[in-house]
């Protein structure tokens, strides 16, 4: 039996207005680019072997967004997607302007069978949303990050 994919991420929030806003992430590539609810991902991706979880997590936010975390950040319990894979993720306080965010980018052949291959961004575009518009955005799987967040930061803004 194979062991499940482990994926890494952080959840930047703010407040705006005394609401809470998340930062999400659209993946990119031809399989999302007409997808939206649903669809929406917090920046993360997979540990390397012998990585520690924490580390990827900083690591993979910077490489998909160019933005750097920074502290404190709050440890959130991981969940478990549809398809198996696990998800360790922390929450952090923080800011950016989304239509600056610059990604790193993966090569795939495309279209299938065609012998091409072609380069997408991780992620085509991301954007802060109201907590009740991002729970319908992001991946159903990951749904309950959301909730524990905004359980641990009721009373804050």
């Amino acid at each position: 039996m194979s062991t499940p994919p482990i994926s890494s991420g952080l959840l930047m929030y703010r407040f705006q207005d005394g609401q809470l806003q998340v930062l999400l992430a659209h993946p990119g590539g031809p399989f999302f680019r007409n997808k939206d609810e649903g669809a929406w991902s917090i920046p993360k991706g997979e540990v390397e072997p012998g990585e520690d979880l924490f580390a990827a997590a900083r690591r993979e936010f910077q490489e998909e967004t160019g933005v750097t975390p920074t502290s404190p950040f709050v440890a959130l319990t991981p969940i478990t997607q549809k398809c198996g894979k696990i998800v360790h993720a922390w929450g952090f306080q923080g800011d950016c302007d989304p239509k600056a965010i610059v990604s790193n980018s993966f090569t795939m052949e495309w279209p299938p069978r065609s012998g091409k291959q072609v380069e997408f961004p991780e992620i085509d575009r991301a954007a802060f949303w109201f907590l009740a518009e991002a729970k319908v955005k992001i991946n159903s799987g990951q749904l309950a990050l959301l909730e524990e967040l905004e359980r641990l930061l009721q009373g804050q803004s």
